[in-house]
This record gives C-alpha cells, sequence and structure tokens, in this order.
C-alpha cells in the first residue's frame, strides 16, 4: 500500500528531469521508476499530478506488473516526467 503521504512525499522530491537514482536514494525500500509521461498508456488516469510530473501505482500482486490507480495494491510508484523525450 502507497499512503497519500508518501506520495504528496515523492511528488514533493520530484522535479524536472528527475533523477530516479537519486529519488530512490531518498525513498530507500520504495520502487520507484522514472519515464518519460509520453511513455505512459493515454488511457491510464494519473493518481497525482505537479507541473513536473504525473504519478502512477505500480502494482505487483499479481503475476504481472501493471500500473494501477489503486493506492490499496501500490507497491510502487512511477513518475512520468511532462515534457520529457
Amino acid at each position: 500500500m502507497i499512503t497519500t503521504e508518501i506520495l504528496e512525499r515523492v511528488a514533493a522530491a520530484v522535479t524536472p528531469g528527475a533523477d530516479q537514482d537519486e529519488l530512490r536514494r531518498r525513498f530507500p525500500g520504495l520502487p520507484i521508476t522514472v519515464c518519460s509521461d509520453d511513455d505512459i498508456p493515454a488511457r491510464l488516469q494519473a493518481v497525482h499530478e505537479t507541473a513536473a510530473a504525473r504519478f502512477y501505482y505500480l502494482d505487483a500482486s499479481e503475476h504481472c506488473v501493471r500500473l494501477s490507480t489503486d493506492a490499496e495494491s501500490a507497491s510502487g510508484i512511477v513518475v512520468g516526467l511532462i515534457g520529457e523525450d
């Protein structure tokens, strides 16, 4: 489960051009993946958004990992940087 507090702390730490390794160091034990928001399927609604990024949950509760909007089943966060190629 990813709490609202954790999501907000990660979102506050993300700047344009955010570094995945730095975020992982700042939030040990929390799987974080950084990519371009253009790489996220358009049909998926972000769970949080800032000027720098849109945020999605990572659900690894089943056989295959998937993006999700369900905080209860979330085990990580995907950061989709806005304006990144």
